[in-house]
């Protein structure tokens, strides 16, 4: 359908791919340029270079994705001349209408050739696609665009009211689609148009319900059988890897720790205080024993005073914190040596480091907005009259 070359040619087209909301159809012309709000670029710049290339901006302040058409891209790129089909309803009916390869399609309402396209690939070479246009400029600009793409030998585009007129064939068709103002207008024409020799479908693509309800009633005269009707509902979801969760006894066992370390901190604390209030009290009995003692030459008081003042200062200073166990009232410390409390939260041991990183999972959020399309879908069988003994 497009072109199949590795890199970029004068006069392909190309997917632009500027944002996920905003996508365009370039054909590239040398000497031509293309400007946006990402950046400016000269179409010459784009030949040569790799299809799925990001090119940069020539004043280095954005950057495109250029990418070979797809059906899909073709989809979110295509100028609209109507409503078009996108990708949920045109996978759902593909399948339900059961369009494989080799198969004989009629689509009556071209439109912007959204459908065609797809259906156009899925047939492939050795299948067939019937479009039928009633509105002259779409038809004509329709076909302007199936020759550009490579499509004249799979589709044939005919300017025609079926509704009216009926198809160009007989006895051919495998399915048939009807994206119609009155679907049930040409639902007689379709039949006719539809094998007879097996099974066959038909799907119509209706925005109101009092359309389907006339379309319900015409195919049941018509004698199809296996009449329902779909509604295409649209639910993005969002992959993404993220480290997978720690096991639960990781996580118990480290609990565990961190209350062992409150109780580490809390008995340490407890062991510091004890032993600062031993020495408080050591230095009140010393401070009761000097004021009771007398000197014994009144002319020396003040200097022996001063002297054993002096002294009690001296031994203070070089006394370290006495030990609990010297208060025999009391049940020793458990930590001879207590550490200060503001040094309790560092010395805090932690768990050892996993042998290797853990694995990653798979997770999937999905929007909580669901996408609606405005049409309902038709299906219905078309089953071989059995001939009679």
């Amino acid at each position: 359908m497009w072109s199949t070359a590795r890199l970029v040619s004068p006069g392909d087209l190309v997917i632009l791919w500027l944002t996920r909301d905003l996508i365009q159809s370039l054909v590239v012309t040398p000497g031509n340029d293309f400007n946006s709000r990402y950046g400016h670029y000269r179409h010459s710049d784009l030949v040569g270079i790799p299809y799925g290339s990001k090119v940069g901006s020539s004043t280095g302040k954005g950057f495109i994705h250029i990418l070979r058409p797809t059906p899909e891209l073709w989809t979110l790129a295509l100028p609209h001349r109507t409503q078009i089909l996108y990708l949920a309803d045109i996978a759902f009916i593909t399948s339900w209408l059961h369009i494989r390869p080799g198969s004989i399609v009629i689509e009556a309402g071209t439109g912007s050739g959204s459908f065609t396209h797809s259906i156009a690939r899925t047939v492939g070479a050795t299948g067939h696609v019937f479009s039928y246009e009633f509105h002259e400029a779409r038809a004509n600009k329709a076909a302007e665009e199936f020759a550009r793409h490579g499509m004249s030998s799979i589709v044939t585009l005919t300017h025609r009211n079926v509704c009216k007129n009926g198809f160009t064939i007989t006895d051919t068709a495998d399915s048939v689609f009807l994206d119609l103002p009155a679907p049930w207008e040409a639902v007689e024409h379709a039949k006719a148009a539809l094998r007879k020799d097996r099974s066959t479908r038909i799907c119509c693509f209706s925005p109101c319900i009092e359309q389907v309800l006339r379309t319900v009633s015409a195919l049941n005269d018509a004698g199809f059988s296996d009449i329902t009707m779909y509604e295409t509902l649209l639910r993005p979801h969002e992959v993404t890897q993220a480290p997978r969760l720690a096991r639960i006894g990781s996580a118990e066992e480290k609990l565990k720790q961190q209350e062992r370390n409150r109780e580490d901190k809390r008995q340490r604390q407890i062991a510091a205080s004890r032993a600062r209030r031993h020495a408080s009290e050591k230095r009140k009995r010393q401070d009761d024993s000097a004021s009771v003692a007398e000197p014994a030459d009144p002319d020396c008081s003040e200097l022996e005073a001063k002297k054993a003042k002096t002294t009690m200062q001296s031994d203070d200073d070089a006394t370290p914190v006495p030990d609990v166990a010297m208060d025999m009232n009391e049940e020793p410390p458990e930590n001879d040596t207590p550490a200060p409390a503001d040094a309790a939260d560092d010395a805090t041991p932690s768990l050892p480091a996993p042998a290797s990183a853990p694995a990653t999972q798979v997770l999937s959020r999905h929007s909580k907005e669901v996408r609606g399309h405005t049409s309902f879908l038709t299906f219905a069988c078309l089953v071989p009259l059995q001939p009679r003994s």
